[in-house]
């Protein structure tokens, strides 16, 4: 059983429960494809990203957590957007059922080695031609489309 599932505009899911602010990042390769992660707990391709700690800016989060989850280090470049749609909640199997709440930055690598984590079957830098045959969630589907839009001003959703 998955330790996570997402809903989205869906009226079998739960209220949510929780409010927790997150950053991802969508982070480019010199062939304009984008850093994915498979995630252990859904099985979806996602942005590495995940949430803030006390203590920290949300940019010093997203830097954390991508080097966490993919094994390189980045710097931020930009905002793609601000993602708060209440109709994406997320439930997990100890009962918390979140609101999405991320903000999804641009970042650009500066070190690093690419490795996956406890969090991730697989990392790797994935062309936005073969989004379509491999499973990524409607919520970060808005992302990428949002990224190839190569829209003039963040999201602010």
């Amino acid at each position: 059983m998955s330790g996570r599932r997402d809903y989205y505009h869906d009226p079998a899911a739960p209220p949510a429960n929780n409010l927790v602010p997150g950053a991802s990042a969508l982070v480019l390769d010199d062939q304009g494809r984008v850093l994915l992660q498979r995630r252990t707990d859904s099985g979806n391709w996602a942005l590495p990203g995940g949430t803030m700690d006390i203590g920290e800016t949300l940019s010093e989060c997203v830097i954390r957590e991508v080097k966490e989850e993919t094994g390189l280090d980045i710097e931020i470049t930009g905002l793609l957007g601000i993602y708060t749609d209440p109709q994406h909640v997320i439930a997990y199997a100890d009962g918390e059922v979140r609101q999405e709440f991320n903000i999804t930055y641009y970042g650009r690598v500066t070190g690093g080695t690419l490795a996956i984590s406890d969090e991730s079957t697989d990392v790797r830098f994935i062309d936005p031609a073969d989004f379509d045959r491999i499973p990524i969630h409607d919520t970060v589907r808005l992302r990428l489309r949002h990224h190839a839009e190569h829209r003039a001003t963040p999201y602010l959703g």
